[in-house]
């Protein structure tokens, strides 16, 4: 019955700017990227494509994402679910922005 799961480390909240817009930078590119070159591909070449490019950028989105979430989160935290948003700042915490917590 005791199923819960401490939280060792808060999701990481960030002072400096230049980490806050990358975290939003990152977390948009994770959620609407297979979006937006799916309709790029419809309005330049073939909507076969589209649906092709989609299929592809939904795996490919999601293959980066769990890399990013096994390579940052701390693994006692990782059964957690986590956006795209937090994915991307613990990401950064542990690459980029580094000391830059608040």
């Amino acid at each position: 019955m005791n199923d819960f799961i401490p939280e060792l480390e808060p999701t990481p909240i960030f002072k400096s700017k230049s980490c806050q817009w990358l975290v939003k930078l990152v977390a948009f590119k994770l959620t609407y990227m297979p979006i937006v070159l799916t309709l790029l591909v419809a309005y330049m070449v073939d909507y076969f494509y589209a649906v092709a490019t989609l299929l592809i950028s939904y795996l490919v989105t999601g293959i980066v994402r769990s890399y990013m979430r096994n390579n940052s989160i701390p693994k006692k935290q990782q059964e957690y679910s986590y956006s795209d948003k937090a994915i991307a700042a613990w990401f950064l915490y542990r690459t980029y922005c580094f000391g830059e917590q608040r």
